[in-house]
């Protein structure tokens, strides 16, 4: 068994995971551990699971530039997870960045920050590189489907990725630039948003599905599974929660029409009525209503394509984080 430390800094959030990785043992029950996987494949045992809301891509998609208080934020995080991977004993830690620092004409300020606090040199990585993580992830803790292939919709602030895979791995990935962040920047600026903003922000969206769809045969999907914070937070609403329950919402599988009804309802709420809810993360309530409505137009397009045979979406707590502690196991 090894320790590792997994951190992913992404256009909204900086998470933080420490976990032992061991062998899959049948015998073994642990509400903390991931399912057992298949051929006694590496599975992971929380030790730390930490997220903090840092807006990292603040402005990046009008100013192509990390604002300064935005890496203040960020550094602070950093510094806090740098303690506690020395304090837990991490034996492994790799630092993984995406949409927004992929964007940024100045993120070289932001590696060398990283690096000064942790000691390890911080990855860019790309859209690809983001959904084959986001596929292990996700994949690492749900049961197998065998060849049947599953779309993985990885739905963050800055981008969202689609991955279709199966038992033997990723079939066919795709990065567009459509996030909770960048939308709510781009459109969805009134409190809550009008029908000519919402529109706007739709036509976007729709316009990088089509894109992800080239690469992507959207079609072949057999079932899907969305994970990060806004598909996760959609679902604790569709399930009306009394409060945040990563253990209710994992695995959880709703149809698409309670999963869109959910996304409707937030979009058009006032930022007051969404804080709120029990459920609802701070630092999401600007924000989710642009996730509602990016998740919305996803499962629109999946009904569409699969002509009705995907009737139901699974939320996944599990996703790029796990998939970045795994890779380094």
């Amino acid at each position: 068994m090894s320790r590792v430390a997994a951190i992913d800094c992404g256009t909204n959030s900086i998470r933080l995971l420490i976990a032992d990785v061991k062998t899959a043992d049948v015998n073994t029950a642990d509400v903390n551990t991931a399912d057992e996987t298949d051929g006694g494949a590496p599975r992971l045992s929380d030790v730390v699971r930490e997220m903090r809301v840092v807006r990292l891509g603040q402005g990046v998609d009008a100013t192509g530039e990390l604002a300064q208080e935005a890496l203040d934020r960020t550094f602070a995080a950093a510094k806090d997870y740098a303690d506690l991977i020395r304090h837990h004993g991490a034996g492994k830690v790799r630092f993984v960045a995406t949409s927004a620092t992929r964007d940024a004409s100045n993120r070289q300020v932001f590696v060398d920050g990283i690096r000064g606090l942790l000691g390890v040199e911080p990855e860019v990585i790309t859209g690809d590189e983001e959904a084959a993580l986001s596929f292990a992830g996700a994949s690492s803790v749900l049961p197998s489907r065998g060849a049947d292939p599953v779309l993985v919709v990885d739905l963050g602030g800055g981008s969202t990725e689609f991955v279709l895979g199966n038992a033997d791995g990723v079939i066919a990935a795709k990065s567009v630039d459509v996030g909770c962040v960048r939308m709510t920047e781009r459109h969805l600026r009134s409190d809550p948003p009008t029908a000519e903003q919402i529109a706007a922000a739709e036509a976007d969206v729709d316009a990088a599905i089509s894109e992800a769809a080239l690469l992507v045969p959207l079609g072949r999907a057999t079932a899907i599974v969305g994970v990060a914070g806004s598909v996760t937070t959609i679902t604790a609403h569709a399930l009306r929660l009394p409060e945040y329950s990563p253990a209710a919402i994992h695995g959880a599988e709703l149809s698409l029409a309670a999963v869109v009804a959910a996304c409707t309802e937030l979009l058009a709420m006032s930022r007051a009525e969404r804080a709120a809810l029990p459920y609802m993360h701070p630092g999401r309530v600007d924000v989710i209503g642009a996730g509602a409505l990016v998740w919305r137009r996803i499962l629109a397009r999946l009904a569409d394509v699969t002509e009705g045979r995907i009737t139901t979406a699974v939320s996944s707590e599990h996703d790029i984080l796990d998939g970045i502690a795994l890779s380094i196991s």
